[in-house]
Formats: structure tokens, C-alpha cells, sequence
């Protein structure tokens, strides 16, 4: 079926009453056109409100929908910075006062970017 024909279908279709039942629908085309009454029989056994609604069974115009889009994982463990995460006013990242002496910044940096790595592991699984 193009779209020419079921556009032609549409056109015999005016004046039905609707919404109609394929079988109406065919009664009402038989009046005109034995063969299109028989195109006719080929879309679903259902009420259409609307003529569109038939041409739309005849011939797919419209877009189908996307595909179902899985939602995401739920997100496990504590939120980046604790309780700090939701103070609208948070302490800056600087290094505190009371750091531990014997653990220098690039043993934290380090240490740091080890968990990110982990963290980012655990993700990509």
C-alpha cells in the first residue's frame, strides 16, 4: 500500500459516520469501490474516531516512538563531600590546618586519584 492509494481510500471514506468500525468501514466503501472495500480489510479490527486514524492503519506516516530508554543505575555510597554536599556555604578545599603531618599533599594527591580511578572502575562495570 503507498500513500497515494490510502490517501484515495481516505477520500472515499468522507461522509462516514464516525467512529466507525472496520466494518463500517467496508460497508461504507463497497457503495463505491469493491476493490478498495477489499484493501480495506486488511487494517485492524477496531473503532477509528477519525479518517487519519485509518490512513495511519493503511500507511504508517507518523514516527514510530523510541525505543524504551533503560533508566540509570542507582547511584551507591555516600554523595561527593558527605555532609558537606547540601551546606549551601561549605569549606574550601584548601588543606586544613589539622592534616596529618606525616601524609604530604602528593601521597593525598595520589591517594586521591587512586579512589577516582576505583570509583570510575566501579561505574564502567
Amino acid at each position: 500500500m503507498n500513500h497515494q492509494r490510502a490517501a484515495e481510500i481516505q477520500v472515499v471514506l468522507e461522509g462516514v459516520r464516525l467512529p466507525a468500525s472496520r466494518a463500517e468501514l467496508v460497508q461504507h466503501a463497497s457503495l463505491e469501490d469493491a476493490e478498495l472495500a477489499a484493501e480495506l480489510e486488511s487494517i485492524p479490527d477496531r473503532t477509528f474516531d477519525t479518517i487519519d486514524e485509518v490512513g495511519e492503519a493503511l500507511v504508517r506516516t507518523q514516527p514510530r516512538p523510541p525505543a524504551a530508554v533503560p533508566l540509570p543505575k542507582p547511584e551507591s555510597g555516600i554523595v561527593p563531600g558527605g555532609d558537606e554536599y547540601l551546606n549551601p556555604h561549605p569549606e574550601s578545599g584548601e588543606v586544613r590546618a589539622d592534616a596529618p603531618p606525616d601524609l604530604p599533599a602528593s601521597e593525598q594527591i595520589a591517594a586521591a586519584s587512586a579512589t577516582i580511578k576505583r570509583q570510575k572502575a566501579e561505574q564502567e562495570r
